[in-house]
């Protein structure tokens, strides 16, 4: 089955957007969860890499992933409102719409105007192109592996170009096949990951040969400390990038990713690459988020129960309760992308409930204390990502940063989709 079939048979739990405002919301929210619940028995979306979500409805699930595409699109009005109309505005939808399932994700994006998306490999250029037809533009960040290039013509993706030598086999399969091919030109401006050198550079600009039969849709770099706006690296990168694209003038820039856009216009050139910030991230980090919130994960309860002082808890007994506690464990885990060392907690009706003990593969222990006697019973769902806990929280508690979180996320989860 092509990826537009399979897209086609997959359910979405559709949710109106009543009661999905978090701020208005209050406790609430823990009762819009135990409702989905009930909702639906079909599956919707997709799980991380493009896995199809299980088949079952949410009461059968461990957990629930709720993603707002109205938010996605509301933060991409909002990017795009920022580097303004002189600037276009792209969207990354790698690994998967970072774990949130490109499926539906890109399809919303193209619903809101965007037509230029960013993949990492050939094969999530291809699967995409089937969500989306032939119109947009369609770049591959890691650019031309060999072999790949026909699929990559056949497709019409632009492989961002990131050495002479695949410069050199994209040129050469352009003249085989008697026409143009699109390509985007990668400069290595100071990270030191992908892009062209300054040597390299200079060679494909001086040769007028080097480019035959390449259509340059687009000269791009990346800055390494975009998300550090004090970082002399952003000044020193943005200056090199200016330097070495003049070289192909006719070529529209592309440098800021969803931080750069916040360092101001200097940044922001023909075309903005936001991917974290359209997916709630924070791109401004130690200042409030201004991107609206889009995931919210919820775990169910599998039990609870009294345990008297000095009981080890969990694996390894790294937890030992000083006095006596009342528990509950959750189904979820680091099967699920859980983080195993995370220092995180859940929440209740606005309570946090630690955790105890380390994360297992498939459910974790809390301490649910601070709640009444007989508040949390098995089946009650607890709020891991959401209204108290964003993904940047958990992402701080864990000791990483949210992306691991998001792209981390397992396919066992019910996943629902609201839209606006």
């Amino acid at each position: 089955m092509d990826a537009r079939g399979s897209r086609s048979s997959l359910a979405i739990a559709r949710v109106d957007a009543r009661g999905y405002q978090w701020a208005n919301r209050g406790t609430a929210e823990l009762k819009t969860f135990s409702d989905a619940a009930t909702e639906s028995t079909e599956s919707s979306g997709t799980g991380a890499g493009g896995t199809p979500a299980t088949r079952t409805g949410a009461a059968n699930a461990g957990a629930i992933l709720t993603i707002d595409l109205g938010a996605i699109r509301e933060n991409y009005r909002r990017l795009a409102a920022r580097v303004g109309g002189a600037t276009r505005c792209a969207g990354v939808v790698k690994a998967d719409a970072y774990g949130l399932g490109a499926a539906e994700v890109a399809p919303a994006l193209a619903r809101e105007g965007c037509r230029t998306f960013f993949v990492a490999h050939v094969e999530e250029g291809l699967v995409l192109r089937g969500f989306l037809g032939a119109g947009p533009d369609i770049y591959v960040l890691n650019g031309l592996p060999p072999g790949a290039e026909p699929d990559c013509a056949a497709r019409n993706l632009a492989p961002v170009v990131n050495s002479l030598e695949q410069l050199t086999a994209w040129r050469r399969l352009a003249a085989r096949r008697g026409t143009k091919l699109p390509a985007a030109l990668q400069i290595d401006s100071g990270m030191a990951r992908l892009g062209m050198s300054p040597r390299e550079v200079n060679v494909a600009s001086s040769d007028p040969g080097t480019l035959d039969g390449i259509e340059l849709r687009l000269v791009m770099s990346h800055l390494a400390c975009a998300d550090e706006p004090a970082s002399p690296a952003n000044e020193a990168q943005r200056l090199t990038f200016e330097r070495l694209a003049a070289m192909f003038p006719t070529a529209p820039w592309s440098l800021a990713n969803s931080s750069a856009i916040f360092l101001g216009t200097a940044y922001h050139f023909d075309l903005a690459r936001p991917g974290a910030a359209l997916y709630g991230i924070n791109p401004t980090p130690g200042k409030p988020n201004p991107m609206r919130p889009v995931v919210r994960l919820a775990a169910r309860v599998i039990q609870t129960r009294e345990l008297p002082g000095g009981t080890g808890v969990g694996y390894g007994h790294i937890h030992r309760t000083e006095g006596p506690m009342r528990a509950a464990t959750i189904s979820l885990g680091y099967a699920d992308g859980w983080p195993r060392h995370a220092a995180a907690g859940a929440f209740y009706k606005g309570v946090r409930l630690p955790f105890a003990g380390r994360v297992s593969m498939d459910s974790i222990i809390l301490d649910i204390s601070a709640l009444p006697s007989g508040a949390l019973a098995a089946g009650d769902l607890v709020e891991l990502i959401g209204e108290h806990q964003a993904v940047d929280d958990a992402a701080r508690l864990a000791g990483t940063i949210g992306y691991e979180i998001l792209t981390g996320l397992g396919h066992r989860f019910h996943r629902r989709y609201l839209d606006d």
